[in-house]
């Protein structure tokens, strides 16, 4: 743990739709900065963000950019992950990483602060945000884990563009108008045309007939919940949502559900805001949950067939709960 009154922070990706998240979370959080260092690729070189009132220049991310860092903050990809994270470790500074370079190695932890925060203080210099979809499965989950084993998801994600980044924002809302205005819209970042459209996540399929999202899903759960016995069946799919995830999941416990006792823990779950009101048809929805913290379930209800089986759906916003948000609770952990 860091012991000190003000942490120099620099944030890897700053100009990046998270890292616009880092910068507004520090803020809003109060989280102790001294100096703050924003980093993004030579383009960026110069671009001025406002913290706290004052303006800040964005450097170029380099190997002696994190001279006097204590907390680097990376949102720049795993390639430049790779490379720039053992530098800021070597100069002295904790890495907390929302890429996927880091996530399965065994000497790195995988951390959701509200499910194992203890594996946090066992870093080596690097600690990994998950991925956003395990992210926001895994607060839902795992409350319901700790009362009645699950043994078995099917989980369907209906996933917003947010999670491919700003230039995908920007393509959903170029596509919009154009849909509007009768022009034929031109995919670019995907590849397919997003606006009133959905499609199978633009992650590679691999041999089993997954795609590196889903599996995603399946190892790094199993990682985070230190429980390989969990099977996990994961479809992801990529919605025009310009923000927050959705997902749609079943589970079989290992006892007979309870749904008073999935209702109370829910409940009382911290990072969880149950939305259940079958009387209104009024469940979890993008837009109500886009801009919050809380990962938001309803439609909680037994399967007629296997008592022993759940459903619900729940939304979390990518960008906060989903990286940004879980990367600065991490921070807050190890001061």
């Amino acid at each position: 743990m860091l012991k000190k009154q003000k942490y120099n922070v620099a944030i890897a990706g700053a100009t990046g739709a998270v890292g616009a998240e880092f910068i507004a979370l520090l803020e809003n959080r109060r989280f102790p900065v001294g100096e703050l260092k924003l980093l993004a690729s030579q383009k960026s070189v110069g671009k001025k963000l406002t913290f706290s009132g004052q303006e800040v220049a964005v450097c170029e991310l380099t190997a002696d950019s994190f001279k006097g860092i204590d907390i680097a903050l990376f949102s720049a990809g795993a390639d430049r992950s790779r490379q720039f994270a053992p530098c800021a470790v070597k100069a002295g500074a904790v890495v907390i990483d929302n890429s996927s370079a880091f996530r399965m190695d065994p000497h790195v932890p995988l951390v959701v602060p509200e499910i194992n925060p203890d594996a946090a203080y066992k870093h080596e210099g690097i600690i990994a945000n998950p991925n956003c979809t395990t992210i926001i499965m895994g607060v839902v989950v795992w409350p319901i884990h700790q009362i009645n084993r699950v043994k078995h998801i099917v989980v369907s994600t209906y996933q917003a563009v947010s999670g491919a980044g700003a230039k995908a924002l920007a393509e959903l809302n170029t596509q919009q108008r154009d849909l509007v205005e009768g022009r034929k819209p031109k995919p670019q970042v995907f590849k397919h045309v997003i606006a009133n459209n959905i499609f199978s996540h633009d992650s590679k399929v691999m041999d089993n007939g997954y795609n590196q999202e889903e599996l995603k899903m399946i190892h790094e759960t199993h990682k985070i919940f230190q429980d390989d016995g969990i099977t996990i069946s994961p479809t992801c799919v990529r919605v025009p949502i310009a923000r927050a995830h959705s997902e749609s999941i079943y589970m079989e416990l290992a006892r007979v559900v309870n749904l008073n006792d999935i209702h109370q823990v829910l409940s009382r779950a911290t990072g969880v805001k149950v939305v259940d009101e079958p009387d209104n048809n009024l469940f979890p929805m993008p837009l109500d949950c886009s801009g919050r913290d809380a990962v938001l379930v309803g439609r909680i209800r037994r399967d007629p067939s296997v008592a022993n089986a759940v459903s619900l759906f729940c939304c979390g916003d990518q960008l906060l709960k989903g990286a940004a948000l879980n990367a600065v609770q991490i921070a807050e952990l190890l001061i």
